[in-house]
């Protein structure tokens, strides 16, 4: 299954900017579509940004999209996302996940990371 651990995360006032970054072992990295997602609370975890295994295709929730930039380095079995402008409404704990499948839906997201916690402050 591997291990995803994210690392990024902090409290930040509203318009900065944060690099997620998700380190991932023991899976084969290149092979697997990875997501981040998130979860604010008293609300479901949500789709952020998605990228194939490739790297060649992104997928962005529109509460994002402009903002978000997904990424990955496929020699470092690392993904990213640098997220600017942020909103206090981003304030999230965010999670990577890994999937065999090109999809939005975290029910077909196989392998998690812990999470980190992102705040914004007005």
């Amino acid at each position: 299954q591997g291990q995803l651990v994210e690392s990024g995360g902090g409290l930040v006032q509203a318009g900065a900017s944060l690099r997620l970054s998700c380190a991932a072992s023991g899976l084969t990295f290149a092979s697997y579509h990875m997501g981040w997602f998130r979860q604010a609370p008293g609300k479901e975890r949500e789709f952020v940004a998605g990228i194939t295994a490739s790297g060649r295709s992104t997928s962005y929730a529109d509460p994002v999209k402009g903002r978000f930039t997904i990424s990955r380095d496929n020699a470092k079995n690392t993904v990213y996302l640098q997220m600017n402008s942020l909103k206090p409404e981003d304030t999230a704990v965010y999670y990577c996940a890994a999937s065999l499948y090109n999809s939005r839906n975290q029910h077909n997201y196989g392998t998690w990371g812990q999470g980190t916690q992102v705040t914004v402050s007005s």
